[in-house]
């Protein structure tokens, strides 16, 4: 299977500022492009902050001090990787509680933004291109069963497996391998297998 990487995903060429950027450029930035947050980057164009809405609304309430992008960013800046899983920044985001990481290059270069709602594509998937996957990676290529051995039914991403399976065990292992497909909010598994009661 192939996971739809930070790169697939995210916002190429982002929008930047300077560490010396003022605050109302900064505002008609986010304004302009629709966004809630910025990075700021040096001049090699590696992040060393963000300035986000929360932060220039805390700048205004304040009323004093500088409003330059380096006096409000929030540092260091939380980066991802283009090679990343969509799964492992969707877990960074959480962890640090921020709605959007800076990705960067391997020399640490800004090379676009990755958003929630860039995560949320994932979830828009098309119900057929779901069944499709787990049909042609999961039960044929993976677990080297017929494509007929299990049925998949695919509502708005949730998953229904039915059908006879010849060994228990591979319940979890299905059901776990479908959960990690892209797209699928969740799994029912209605399996039966050969030697269950009234199973044969």
């Amino acid at each position: 299977m192939r996971h739809r990487s930070v790169a697939d995903l995210m916002t190429p060429t982002a929008v930047a500022v300077q560490r010396g950027t003022s605050f109302k450029e900064i505002a008609r930035l986010l304004d302009e492009y629709g966004i809630t947050a910025v990075p700021v980057v040096d001049e090699e164009n590696r992040p060393v902050g963000v300035v986000s809405e929360a932060d220039l609304l805390r700048r205004h309430a304040a009323k004093d001090g500088p409003s330059s992008a380096e006096a409000m960013m929030s540092s260091p800046a939380v980066t991802a990787r283009p090679s990343w899983t969509a799964v492992e920044a969707a877990r960074l985001m959480e962890r640090h509680r921020v709605k959007r990481l800076p990705v960067v290059d391997a020399d640490g270069r800004l090379i676009g933004v990755l958003s929630r709602s860039d995560l949320l594509q994932l979830f828009l998937r098309r119900d057929r291109s779901i069944q499709e996957e787990i049909r042609e990676d999961v039960i044929v290529r993976i677990l080297r069963l017929s494509p007929s051995a299990v049925h998949i039914d695919v509502d708005e991403g949730r998953v229904t497996l039915s059908g006879t399976l010849e060994r228990p065990g591979l319940g979890p292992i299905l059901v776990r391998l479908c959960e990690t497909v892209d797209g699928v909010v969740e799994v029912a598994d209605r399996m039966t297998y050969e030697g269950d009661e009234g199973g044969s």
